[in-house]
C-alpha cells in the first residue's frame, strides 16, 4: 500500500468525529471508511482489498485513538 493512501486513511480518521467512529460496529466502520476514501480517490481492486484488510486489522487502534480524544 502506498504511503499517500495510508496518510489519507489516517487523516480521515483524525478528521472524523469521535462519536461516529465509536458508534459504528466494526463492519460498518470499515465500510464507512472505505466509502469515504474511494469517493475521494479512484482505487483499483487490489488497493481496495489491501486497504479493507488494513482497516479491519486496525479497528481496535482506530477506536483507541477516537476514545483518547478529549
Amino acid at each position: 500500500m502506498n504511503p499517500y493512501l495510508l496518510r489519507q486513511f489516517w487523516g480521515l480518521i483524525e478528521a472524523s468525529q469521535k462519536n461516529l467512529l465509536l458508534s459504528l460496529d466494526d463492519s460498518h466502520l470499515v465500510h464507512w471508511l472505505m466509502e469515504r476514501i474511494t469517493g475521494e480517490q479512484e482505487l483499483d481492486a487490489t488497493e481496495v482489498d489491501r486497504l479493507t484488510h488494513y482497516a479491519r486489522s486496525h479497528v481496535a487502534l482506530i477506536r483507541d485513538l477516537a476514545s483518547d480524544r478529549g
